[in-house]
């Protein structure tokens, strides 16, 4: 049969990204209480396409993806982009898997168990005769209390919940479950999926005495990321969704530890 994508393409330009999104696709991820959790990652796959060729060869990236289902990993990852690369004749590939994370979390006075689902990403990209470069993205759902707020008001102070998004390159492995840990910790309170009424006075009054501006929250993170050796190269935003405000409230810092 005719291999219309190996035909040379309408012009002179070549295409940066070409390839398959929003794949739907189990994984495993590790996990540093059970080892391993299984969830399901929404799966975006692309190689570079020179202008000699007029497409690429999408079922490719499924034939790859097949080879390791149930196993893909962030210690594979390396291997699967190499193999896309290899197998679709390309000198880059790319792959982001987005997933839920869970964690068992205890209430702070009830002591209720429920699951928290954090939004994560891998975001890993290879380029022929370099190392691949692998990027860990998690998000984390906090609550804040506004320091300003609680210095003018007598009785009261405002809260939103808030967001803290943490991205990582690193030289050692890191646990999602330490990224997690420090967002909170860096906020007026952690969220939870389940709490009793004595769990709702514990966190209004631990929040009211920790406040913290989207400032402290990027500020308290990097702070922490910056000693950690394992770590190369980092972002933290933070976006505080305002509850007296027609705005929401950000904060950004960024830092390559390599420079």
């Amino acid at each position: 049969m005719i291999d219309v994508q190996s035909q040379p393409g309408l012009n002179e330009i070549d295409i940066d990204k070409v390839g398959i999104c929003d794949v739907y696709y189990p994984i495993e991820v590790l996990d540093k209480q059970r080892e391993k959790q299984g969830t399901t990652a929404r799966i975006n796959m692309y190689v570079d396409l020179p202008h000699r060729f007029k497409g690429t060869h999408m079922s490719r990236f499924i034939e790859v993806l097949n080879q390791y289902r149930g196993e893909i990993t962030v210690r594979n990852v390396a291997q699967i982009l190499r193999e896309i690369a290899h197998s679709l004749e390309a000198k880059s590939a790319h792959m982001e898997l987005a997933f839920k994370y869970f964690i068992e979390k205890e209430a702070p006075v009830s002591k209720s168990r429920s699951l928290m689902g954090y939004d994560c990403r891998f975001i890993c990209a290879y380029i022929q005769g370099r190392s691949v470069d692998f990027l860990l993205e998690v998000k984390v759902p906090v609550m804040n209390l506004c320091p300003c707020s609680k210095e003018i008001s007598q009785t009261a102070a405002h809260n939103q919940r808030s967001e803290v998004t943490v991205q990582l390159r690193f030289n050692d492995f890191v646990w999602i479950e330490d990224v997690i840990a420090l967002a909170e910790k860096s906020a007026s309170s952690d969220l939870y999926a389940l709490l009793k009424r004595p769990d709702e006075k514990y966190v209004a009054e631990h929040a009211y005495e920790n406040p913290r501006f989207v400032e402290d929250i990027v500020r308290i993170i990097a702070n922490e990321l910056m000693k950690d050796e394992k770590i190369t190269w980092f972002s933290v935003r933070s976006v505080n969704f305002e509850s007296i405000h027609n705005h929401n409230a950000y904060a950004y810092i960024e830092r390559d530890k390599r420079k």
